[in-house]
């Protein structure tokens, strides 16, 4: 799978893109990569990866292989591999995972379990 810092720079990269310009409410579900650029609420799970967009606002219990954020996320995840958060995302949130990296500039505010790798 391609770098996934290289995946949020290109959408051409990405399986399906929720754009800015929808509100999703529910339970997803998928395999292989999703970008959020719009309004989401409710809960997501993953063998793959999530992308939230600078322009997302996100609220849900995730469940993913690796997780991107560069918007707002409010509520807990989980990844097997890794959790990015890039400069100027809005994280509260619980998170445990086995890597995770923090851009200077992203506001995390929550708790953070350090796991070993699946």
């Amino acid at each position: 799978m391609a770098d996934i810092k290289e995946i949020v720079e290109d959408e051409n990269k990405i399986d399906t893109v929720i754009a800015d310009d929808i509100t999703f409410r529910g339970t997803l579900r998928f395999k292989n990569s999703l970008k959020i650029k719009g309004l989401f609420e409710g809960k997501i799970e993953t063998d793959g990866s999530l992308i939230i967009g600078r322009e997302a606002t996100v609220s849900a219990d995730i469940e993913a292989n690796e997780v991107s954020v560069s918007g707002s996320l409010n509520g807990k995840i989980k990844a097997k591999q890794k959790i990015e958060l890039f400069k100027k995302s809005r994280i509260n949130a619980d998170i445990i995972t086995p890597d995770l990296h923090i851009e200077p500039g992203s506001l995390f505010n929550g708790t953070c379990i350090m796991e070993e790798k699946d």
